[in-house]
């Protein structure tokens, strides 16, 4: 095979790869612990191959541990005022979640790069998603008193599920649901923006 084929070829896997990585993010975004369990479930299986530092996700201590703190994450969006609770301390552990997640799974990016775009893309997509469902957490407890919160906390978690399985099974559809996240987030930042009074 041409030398530049491969390049070509080895370039596309990298995009892919990270294409992954942001839809996990974004799924973490949504819950934190579901797409670490699904990822380490995926490569248990051989589905998902992870990078040499990360095999300890497919052990069983590690699913066990995830399986529990992705239901009891769950359950707690169904309590009223601990889904806030869990919004303000979700926010910082979304990140790294998101961090850790993207650089597991892009395995065809040297390791500096590799982790740059953990954190830089990873972690700002997690993020940026954990933000927009913070605020539509926020609209919704104004709008109904709190009564359409869980209706939203299904949404989400049943959200992060299946991005992560467009993550791990189609990354070429995870680019586009990515490229959507984020185009929605620009519109609602312009929005805020647009609406916030100027200090004279």
């Amino acid at each position: 095979m041409p030398l530049g084929t491969t390049m070509h070829i080895v370039w596309i896997e990298a995009i892919l790869s990270l294409g992954a990585g942001m839809g996990l993010a974004a799924a973490a975004g949504l819950r934190v612990f579901l797409p670490l369990l699904l990822v380490g479930t995926a490569a248990r299986f051989g589905w998902v191959e992870l990078a040499g530092d990360f095999q300890w996700l497919a052990s069983g201590l590690s699913l066990g541990a995830l399986g529990v703190a992705s239901l009891l994450e769950i359950a707690g969006y169904y309590i009223p005022w601990v889904d806030h609770l869990l919004d303000l301390v979700a926010g910082p552990a979304a990140i790294l979640a998101g961090v850790l997640v993207t650089a597991a799974v892009t395995t065809d990016l040297p390791p500096a790069i590799r982790w740059a775009a953990a954190i830089v893309a990873g972690g700002g997509m997690a993020g940026v998603v954990q933000g927009l469902t913070t605020l539509a957490r926020v609209k919704s407890t104004a709008a109904t008193g709190g009564l359409g919160n869980p209706v939203l906390a299904t949404l989400e978690w049943i959200g992060s599920l299946a991005t992560s399985m467009v993550a791990i099974l189609l990354p070429a559809l995870a680019l586009v649901v990515v490229a959507g996240l984020l185009l929605l987030a620009a519109r609602i930042g312009r929005k805020v923006v647009r609406r916030t009074p100027v200090a004279r």
